[in-house]
């Protein structure tokens, strides 16, 4: 179910030098992927501020222009070769998607490759050197303070990674991080880490707990411990950050920021992979970006105080990506620009435009009584004066056509015109307040903020009064115009 949603992905200061972020993923493997300037339009509507490409599209940067919106560009996989062997192919390659468009599209930062190492271990001797030829093309145009160069690395390439204390990069790629962590350092960019703990925690038979992974609170004699620092972890994310930082230290490097380009829970999976739902993708995502922007829990465990910037992933679903369902259902947004859910950002300060936490509705229990549900929906549309015009067939809330979607559209209707009073959402016993938003196609429910109330549908709330009479419709044989005394009696038991 799509819901409204509406927050600012902004800067939290942590250091005179860096700022925490949140940014968002933009893939393309959508079979109606939208037009630029309609990403471009939702990313400003929805006032996110930081973008990773996974390539230069000429379209997008053109429509990022002058927007403000601070953009990660990538070079694609398949173009890393041809980069990695020759310095003017990689110079022609800035000239054209970071020198053709700069400054008015904001590009910060060039991702070169994805996940080399694990991706494409056969250009993973190359690797560096691109890097280092990208760089050599920002330093012959001015630009290599105003754009950082790195590469996103899988966190697998981090073994043993808990305790923390005892993490290491697999030594078969020492030849390879090295160099990179000495270019990293030296041009004063950020190792890149793609860090996903929904993984984490599938693949670890049960030793991690599902509120470890989605950054849920834990009593303090539950969180994990590192028993060579004696510090506490509460989630995995900080644990895995700070794995990548004792994986640095033990080759020698202590001063490279980590940057995670990429993390985020899927929505929906197979039948194996049970705890890829709508509740925990909004759990994780709303714990993580929590997390990441508290001013006053910047940083790691082990890190306090050093920034660890992140991008969701990912703005869209992605629906013709091969691979297991959940590989589909990583986005926030279906690609026609409806969230898949509301994240809950209560209690993260002013750096949000809308707090959306206070957007809750009021649907029908699932499995609630058929006959108990239609003596509420006859209630809610007879005597508690809720305007049931767009439930009529041939209108926007007609389909679909059964009691429980019915009566989930009356219900949320009686609760905001209730101004979501206590006891507005119960019909004795068949309704409840949820926070997914029960829209679909163009039946659209209420949306309010802290105060006051908007009913969104095509038909409003208003339409059928405007002439100052009632609406009159039928609904499984009960004439909501004209209430007969009988009737009003049996309302009656059921209200509330």
């Amino acid at each position: 179910m799509a819901l409204f949603l509406l927050f600012l992905l902004a800067f939290s200061a942590v250091s005179a030098d860096e700022d925490a972020f949140i940014g968002v993923n933009i893939g393309t493997d959508l079979s109606d992927m939208p037009h630029p300037t309609q990403v471009v339009a939702l990313l400003k509507g929805q006032q996110i501020r930081h973008v990773r490409l996974y390539n230069a599209d000429r379209g997008m940067l053109l429509a990022l222009a002058n927007t403000g919106i601070k953009v990660a560009v990538s070079v694609p996989n398949e173009q890393l070769l041809g980069i990695g062997q020759s310095n003017s192919t990689a110079a022609n390659w800035v000239a054209q998607n970071v020198v053709a468009h700069y400054p008015a599209t904001n590009i910060t930062t060039i991702c070169v490759g994805s996940e080399v190492l694990t991706a494409l271990p056969n250009a993973a001797r190359i690797l560096v050197t691109a890097l280092k030829f990208i760089h050599s093309a920002l330093v012959a145009s001015n630009l290599d303070r105003q754009i950082k160069v790195s590469t996103p690395l899988s966190s697998t390439i981090i073994l043993d990674s808990f305790p923390p204390s005892q993490a290491f990069f697999n030594h078969s790629w020492n030849p390879v991080l090295v160099p990179l962590l000495s270019f990293l350092q030296s041009s004063g960019s950020y190792l890149m880490l793609n860090l996903y703990p929904y993984y984490d925690y599938m693949n670890s038979n049960g030793v991690i707990p599902l509120d470890y992974a989605l950054f849920q609170p834990l009593p303090a004699n539950k969180e994990a411990v590192d028993a060579n620092t004696l510090v506490h972890y509460s989630n995995v994310f900080d644990a895995m950050v700070d794995a990548a930082y004792f994986a640095m230290s033990f080759l020698n490097f202590t001063n490279i920021p980590v940057m995670v380009t990429e993390s985020g829970w899927p929505s929906k999976g197979d039948s194996n992979e049970p705890d890829a739902t709508l509740e925990n993708a909004n759990t994780y995502n709303s714990n993580l970006i929590r997390h990441v922007l508290d001013p006053n829990k910047t940083g790691t465990p082990k890190h306090p105080g050093i920034a660890v910037s992140t991008y969701i992933y990912e703005l869209y679903n992605e629906d013709t990506k091969s691979g297991p369902l959940s590989e589909k259902n990583w986005g926030l947004f279906n690609n026609n620009g409806l969230p898949i859910y509301t994240l809950q950002l209560i209690g993260s300060g002013p750096v949000f435009a809308n707090d959306t936490a206070n957007q809750t509705f009021c649907t029908a229990k699932e499995g609630a009584d058929s006959k108990m549900l239609q003596a509420a929906l006859d209630w809610a549309c007879g005597p508690g004066k809720v305007d049931c015009a767009p439930l009529l067939q041939g209108q926007s809330c007609y389909d679909p056509d059964n009691v429980a979607a019915h009566a989930t559209y009356a219900f949320d209707a009686y609760y905001h015109l209730m101004e979501k009073a206590p006891g507005s959402c119960d019909f004795n016993g068949v309704a409840a307040i949820t926070t997914t938003d029960p829209s679909h196609g163009s039946c659209t429910f209420a949306i309010s903020g802290n105060n006051g109330t908007s009913l969104n549908s095509t038909a409003s709330a208003t339409d059928s009064k405007a002439s100052g009479s009632p609406a009159c419709i039928m609904y499984a044989g009960t004439y909501f115009g004209g209430i007969l005394v009988m009737e009003v009696l049996v309302w009656l038991v059921v209200i509330l």
